[in-house]
């Protein structure tokens, strides 16, 4: 479980098969071998590691329902451990199991502000979306500022497009959403129970 509150951007150091080896700092403090790490919004399991940097092997489901496979050596990805259960949620709650992908369409200025508009490629994360609702953008904990039939848009602070990877999105980049659970178990249990009639 995470929050969406990115502690630190690392380093794509190198991708060899399903191995993705990223540089890291303060994000490895406390990690074994096992231990869990959100990349992008991913959450991942780290199989290797030693002095600054940390390996997961990234399999073909991840890469299918991801933007990881997107990744470069040398591209900066946004980092965080997973939140202790007596810690403070300054986010939202993230699991780490990215729902999709989408595409910016647009970033604009306003100001020192970032307004983001994203299209989401799967129509059935439509109805997850709700204006002010949350979502998670590469693992980044936003808020929906406002929502069309195909896209949505975000406002992004500069304390965020200065702390993670939304300052460098351009358009045409792919990047991975993650919806709100809440939001995915009522639609869930609602549908179940029209199933059910």
């Amino acid at each position: 479980m995470f929050t969406g509150i990115v502690e630190e951007t690392g380093r794509v150091l190198g991708r060899t098969g399903s191995r993705l080896v990223v540089g890291a700092g303060a994000a490895l403090d406390g990690m074994q071998v096992g231990s869990s790490l959100a990349v992008n919004g991913v959450c991942l399991t780290a199989v290797e590691l030693g002095g600054d940097r940390v390996g997961f092997d990234v399999g073909p489901e991840t890469l299918a329902r991801s933007a990881l496979g997107d990744l470069s050596t040398g591209d900066e990805v946004n980092l965080e451990r997973p939140m202790r259960l007596d810690g403070f949620v300054g986010g939202h709650l993230v699991l780490g199991h990215v729902d999709g992908v989408g595409v910016v369409e647009a970033v604009d200025m306003d100001g020192e502000t970032a307004r983001v508009r994203i299209e989401w490629q799967d129509e059935t994360l439509s109805p997850l979306l709700i204006p002010k609702g949350s979502v998670a953008v590469d693992g980044v904990s936003l808020t929906v500022a406002a929502l069309g039939a195909t896209a949505f848009e975000i406002m992004v602070i500069p304390h965020t497009l200065e702390r993670t990877t939304l300052g460098g999105l351009r358009a045409g980049r792919r990047v991975n959403l993650e919806m709100d659970v809440i939001g995915k178990y009522v639609l869930r249990a609602l549908s179940l129970r029209e199933e059910r009639r």
